[in-house]
């Protein structure tokens, strides 16, 4: 089609390990789109993330430094990779880069490179941590949860709370815990990785139920799809996933989107209890790793991300496949040394 959308898209998350970032499922669906004609720059952190090394996935990878080094030096090399790649869209796909992308976003609209992002209010209202008070604000159930950031917290979780808890790091990670030693256990594990504060939640027993979602920051669920995770790894990651016909999921997902005005892609995680009532556990501020059942599923949200990003209209998708399940597979990639030692040396591929 002459009449496809050229772009050139810089995309973060190529991490598909036993821990997949959503960046490889986010790029197959741009890939799949009938409607863009994408070139696709991989921004990579680590010199082993396998997404660099898919060639049909990937036409040119970047190094880039942790955000943590700070907005400044982190956006200094956004911007010389695109002064030598001129990058139209960005589509972050990691929770720890996206205080970094919301803060530098007129930065970056100076240099002509579009976000499509939540804004820094309704990134922080639906932190972990305040995820009892923003079920309050959009009339959610949300199980009790706290904020701690020292072992003298832990001392006193089972005045607050009885075992099971979870225990969640504040960008990932969760670990269920039966006592006191696991909380301690999971606390250095998580601290050690993500720093604090650490999140110690209620533990709600029931049918773990996710959607992938798309707002368009006036309130209009542009797409969802909801699915229930088939097989959990031991990272609590979903390694096979079902598509449902869930009425009521679908209802609080439109409601949470119009009354909050969500803008860009988000995940649902919800638990929905023998009673039929559903408590929200978390909402990541981006599209998940299986974002891809949705494109199977008929609800292509990459593509539908990107046009809304470059400013094309897109009608909201209400229809999906119900049923539609994926499974997650390991795969051995094939490449060169002297393409490992091109990115680790040069930082580009």
């Amino acid at each position: 089609m002459s009449d496809k959308l050229k772009i050139t898209i810089a995309v973060t998350g190529l991490n598909n390990t036993d821990n997949p970032g959503p960046g490889i499922p986010v790029i197959r669906g741009i890939r799949d789109s009938e409607l863009i004609e994408a070139r696709i720059i991989g921004l990579s952190y680590e010199n082993l993330e396998p997404g660099i090394y898919m060639r049909n996935m990937v036409d040119k990878t970047y190094m880039i430094p942790y955000p943590s080094i700070g907005v400044e030096t982190y956006m200094d090399r956004i911007i010389q990779i695109h002064e030598q790649d001129p990058i139209d869209l960005i589509i972050p796909n990691l929770d720890a880069e996206l205080h970094t992308f919301i803060k530098a976003e007129k930065l970056l609209k100076e240099h002509h490179i579009t976000t499509y992002l939540p804004s820094f209010k309704q990134l922080e209202e639906r932190n972990k941590g305040n995820l009892l008070s923003y079920g309050e604000k959009y009339s959610i159930q949300v199980p009790k949860s706290i904020s701690v950031t020292s072992f003298n917290d832990v001392d006193h979780i089972e005045d607050e709370f009885s075992y099971p808890v979870l225990v969640k790091g504040k960008f990932y990670d969760a670990y269920v815990a039966q006592n006191s030693e696991q909380v301690m256990t999971a606390f250095n594990k998580i601290s050690a990785k993500w720093g604090l504060p650490i999140i110690i939640q209620q533990f709600v027993k029931g049918t773990e139920v996710n959607v992938v979602a798309l707002g368009d920051g006036e309130g209009n669920t542009v797409a969802a799809v909801p699915m229930r995770k088939q097989y959990i790894t031991d990272k609590g990651k979903a390694w096979s996933g079902v598509t449902l016909d869930d009425p009521d999921l679908m209802e609080i997902t439109r409601r949470l989107i119009k009354e909050s005005k969500w803008k860009g892609g988000m995940e649902l995680e919800m638990i929905r209890t023998e009673n039929n009532e559903y408590f929200l556990i978390e909402i990541n501020p981006r599209m998940p790793a299986w974002v891809y059942l949705s494109v199977g599923a008929g609800q292509n949200i990459p593509e539908a991300l990107t046009l809304l990003a470059m400013g094309k209209d897109v009608k909201p998708m209400t229809a999906y496949d119900v049923g539609k399940m994926f499974i997650r597979y390991s795969y051995d990639l094939i490449g060169n040394l002297a393409d490992f030692e091109k990115i680790s040396m040069q930082g580009n591929l």
